[in-house]
């Protein structure tokens, strides 16, 4: 049984994936040279699309 994801979820999905890895590419010093604002927009960014995400799932 598949069941799709609404899309919001899945943009939530993909920041979280995307900031996890670059977080974790940088721990390791292979993205040396990827400032840290970078990274706590993208966290903030995954933040919002989780609230929304939530919101959206409470609205059904």
């Amino acid at each position: 049984m598949t069941r799709i994801l609404r899309p919001t979820t899945t943009v939530f999905l993909a920041l979280l994936g995307v900031a996890t890895a670059l977080w974790i590419l940088r721990g390791f010093g292979l993205l040396t040279f990827l400032p840290g604002g970078i990274l706590w927009v993208l966290m903030l960014l995954t933040i919002g699309a989780g609230v929304v995400s939530g919101l959206q799932w409470t609205k059904r």
